[in-house]
Order: structure tokens, then C-alpha cells, then sequence
């Protein structure tokens, strides 16, 4: 009797600890529920976005320590090489990517010559800080508020003027035929660049016409620009046509299809364009022609941009260590279609894209906006892989020489490759004179390729 008492009270022990383990689980017990404003708040509605939609979601760490900063957070989510994912506050300006091109509408190189240390000024946009205070792509940097550059400090200069307001800079010009000449100091503070034109001309070269475009941005709303300009170097006659690509950082999807209609031969409006593969849960999407061009671009008609085709057989793409994102589908998702030959250095790799996921939990407030990789790209041909950027047809180094040509000047040097190219001239070879420098910061001006969820 006292073995099966003994058996009764253990099994009753049993009973209550399931009892008060199942209680505990109970759906109806409330969720941790943090105040609002807190860095928990919005850790833990970050981590739930992510582990929806992260392209990697199934390599996310666990939950962890939600205290922390949210921009520190978001990084501790990220795969480990993803360097184009991010989170921003509206309201907190330092949470936003930094870059010489957003701040002051120019961006540099660097290079080494005779023993200098020089920065190269590889653009100004139209209308910028950079450019209303007289810089010009060529002009050579030799300070960086009042610090002369050397081989030891040029990285970490750089570094500081991406988080600068303002820049003091003293700036030198170059040619072949006068050296250095020109000395100058030249103040600039932060400011806009607006929407930039697109450079177009023909190039006679012998017998042949060739159209020169350079689209610095795939801003929302280019199609009619494109339909434009793509019209005029058509009734032009043009036979051969480079695209100067190698600044533009990316923008618009539908704007990149747009050209992509133009430029593309003998396709249908639902011929497959692109493809867009997610996690499980985003799955795999495709969008054909008219499709792509349609999620941002409906005033412009498929067959009127297929009508601009211009008398092509295939396309020159200048490219470089600055061609991201929407570029790079316009060098992989045009090979299907027509022969692409790219002229420069490695592009960006920039192979995903995703949306703009918004934390609107708290009505009327600007609060935290995610930009994660969601969707990895790829062709018609399911081709795609290019994370570690797509290598050039033909190479060539912009700064092969310290004397840098303005974009569109037939002596600038991935132009002059792209016309001996098309003249079947491999030209002569050219004595290296300086060398650029590499820069340790990871580049981040690619813009994120936004597509409609």
C-alpha cells in the first residue's frame, strides 16, 4: 500500500508541473511589451522586419541584447558581407549613409605621381556645392584642410571629409603641356544637388557616327528624357553608341528599364527581364519588360521607347569602381538581348535590391526606416552572382595619367579605349605615368534599388 500511495503522489507531481508549464505558455499571457521611444521598442520591431524579410534571414543571429543603440543593432543582424543594407532615423541626419557625393555633390580618387600624393576630382555634379565653387573633374587636391597629403593619412582624410560639413581644399590643375599650374584654395559647405542632365553627343570618327551618352543617376521619371534624347542620336544616324555609366551609383528600377527598352533589339513587351529572388517568404518574382517599367514609369509607353531604338548592333558600357546597382542590371540584363562590351575597372556588385520598411507604428511620427537586402538579381538567363562586381570586357584605368579629360572629350581615357575599340584599333600603348591608391573604407554610394513590395 505505501509503494502505490507513493506512486500516486509522484504521478500527481507530474500532473501539476505539466499544469504550471503549459499554464506558462498560455497564449493568453501577455507579450513583453516595451515603452515606446526606448531602443527596445524599436529593436524588437526591427528584428521582426528583418526576420520577415532579410534576404539571409535564416543566418540572423538570435534576438540578443535589445538595449542598444538601434543603428549598432541593425548592423549585429546583418550577414557579414552585406555592406548595403541599412537603417536610418528621418529626424537623426548621422544615422545616414555619408558620402562626398551627397553632401557636396563630387567625389575623389586618389593617386600617387612623381612622389605626390593627389586627389583626383572625378566629377562635380551641375548645380552643387562642389561645382558653384569652382571645382571641376581633373582639378587635383594636394590638402585637405590645411593638411598636405601623404601616403600615410590620404585614408583617413578622406574618412573625415565624407563626415565634414565643410571642406578647406587647395587644389592644383594639370596638363602635359604646362605641368602644374593654377593654385588655389576653394571653400565648399554642405549643401544639394538636384536632378543632373544627361550629357549627349555624336562622335564622327572616319565614316562612322558614334552616340556618346552619360546618365549620372537612374532618377524616377527619366523616360521621357531618355525617349528624347535616344530620338535625336537616332534621326542622327548614329551605328554605335557608348553609354558612360562609370558615376552612376544607381536610383530607379522602371528608369533603368526604360533605357533598357531603348537599347534592347527585336524584344517583346513580355519578354522576361528581370528576376527577383527573396527568402521564403518574399519567394521568387518576375517582371518582364513592360512589367519593370510600369512599377514607376506609366506615362511612357513600351512601344514608344522600342520605337527609339537607334541602328545598333551593340552597346559600349564605360564603366568603373562607382557603377552600382541599377547600372550593373543595365550590363547584366541587357547581355541576353544585345552584345554588351564594358570598358573600365571591376564595377560596384551591387546584385540585390529590396524596399523602404517604415516603422509607423505611432501615427504621425518619423521614426526608424529600414533599407535591407531583400531580393538577389538576376537576367532573363538566370544569370546574375556579380556580389563581387562585374569585371570589365576591356580594361582600362581612368587615371592612368595625372592629366584627367573632361567626360564626353575624346581624349579621356575609357573613351578613347571605346573608340579604338569600335575603329578595330587596339591603339598604341600608353606610358603609365601614376597610380591610383586604394581606399580602405568600403564604398557605400550605391544607391538602394528600390522596388514596388
Amino acid at each position: 500500500m505505501k509503494n502505490k500511495a507513493l506512486s500516486y503522489l509522484f504521478y500527481g507531481i507530474i500532473l501539476l508541473i505539466e499544469v504550471i508549464i503549459l499554464s506558462s505558455c498560455s497564449s493568453d499571457d501577455p507579450e513583453q511589451v516595451y515603452t515606446e521611444g526606448t531602443n527596445e521598442y524599436t529593436n524588437e520591431w526591427m528584428y521582426g522586419q528583418m526576420k520577415k524579410y532579410y534576404r539571409w534571414n535564416d543566418a540572423m543571429p538570435n534576438q540578443g541584447d535589445l538595449s542598444v543603440n538601434p543603428k549598432e543593432y541593425f548592423a549585429r543582424l546583418l550577414k557579414t558581407d552585406d555592406v548595403f543594407s541599412y537603417a536610418m532615423h528621418p529626424a537623426l541626419p548621422e544615422t545616414a549613409p555619408k558620402s562626398l557625393r551627397q553632401k557636396f555633390g563630387f567625389d575623389i580618387s586618389f593617386i600617387e605621381y612623381q612622389g605626390k600624393v593627389l586627389g583626383v576630382i572625378l566629377y562635380a555634379l551641375y548645380d552643387s556645392p562642389a561645382k558653384n565653387n569652382g571645382l571641376a573633374r581633373g582639378q587635383l587636391i594636394t590638402s585637405v584642410d590645411g593638411v598636405e597629403l601623404t601616403l600615410n593619412n590620404y585614408d583617413s582624410l578622406y574618412k573625415n571629409m565624407t563626415a565634414a560639413t565643410q571642406l578647406n581644399l587647395k587644389l592644383i590643375s594639370y596638363s602635359a603641356q604646362l605641368g602644374f599650374y593654377n593654385e588655389k584654395q576653394v571653400a565648399i559647405s554642405q549643401g544639394f544637388s538636384f536632378t543632373q542632365p544627361l550629357l549627349s553627343q555624336v562622335i564622327t570618327n572616319g565614316n562612322t557616327k558614334i552616340g556618346y551618352v552619360e546618365i549620372p543617376h537612374f532618377d524616377v521619371g527619366m523616360a521621357k528624357l531618355f525617349l528624347q534624347t535616344f530620338q535625336e542620336l537616332k534621326n542622327k544616324q548614329i551605328t554605335e553608341l557608348v553609354l558612360d555609366l562609370r558615376y552612376n551609383g544607381g536610383g530607379d528600377i522602371a528608369s533603368a528599364t526604360a533605357l533598357s527598352i531603348i537599347l534592347a533589339p527585336n524584344i517583346k513587351s513580355g519578354d522576361l527581364f528581370i528576376e527577383f529572388e527573396g527568402n521564403k517568404n518574399g519567394g521568387i518574382v518576375k517582371q518582364s519588360f513592360q512589367q519593370a517599367l510600369e512599377s514607376n514609369e506609366k506615362n511612357i509607353s513600351f512601344e514608344a521607347l522600342k520605337n527609339t531604338h537607334p541602328n545598333i548592333q551593340k552597346v559600349y558600357i564605360l564603366c568603373g569602381k562607382h557603377t552600382a546597382s541599377a547600372s550593373e542590371i543595365i550590363i547584366n540584363n541587357l547581355s541576353p538581348f544585345i552584345n554588351v562590351i564594358t570598358i573600365g575597372e571591376k564595377t560596384v556588385g551591387k546584385d540585390v535590391a529590396g524596399f523602404p520598411v517604415e516603422d509607423d507604428r505611432i501615427s504621425g511620427k518619423k521614426d526608424w526606416v529600414l533599407y535591407p537586402s531583400i531580393y538577389k538579381l538576376f537576367n532573363a538567363k538566370h544569370e546574375g552572382g556579380y556580389a563581387a562586381g562585374i569585371n570589365p570586357s576591356i580594361n582600362a584605368d581612368e587615371l592612368e595619367n595625372p592629366e584627367v579629360f573632361a567626360l564626353g572629350n575624346r581624349s579621356e581615357i575609357l573613351l578613347n579605349t571605346a573608340i579604338n575599340a569600335i575603329s578595330g584599333n587596339a591603339g598604341k600603348a600608353k606610358m603609365v605615368k601614376s597610380h591610383a591608391l586604394p581606399l580602405s573604407k568600403v564604398y557605400t554610394d550605391a544607391d538602394p534599388l528600390l522596388v514596388t513590395p
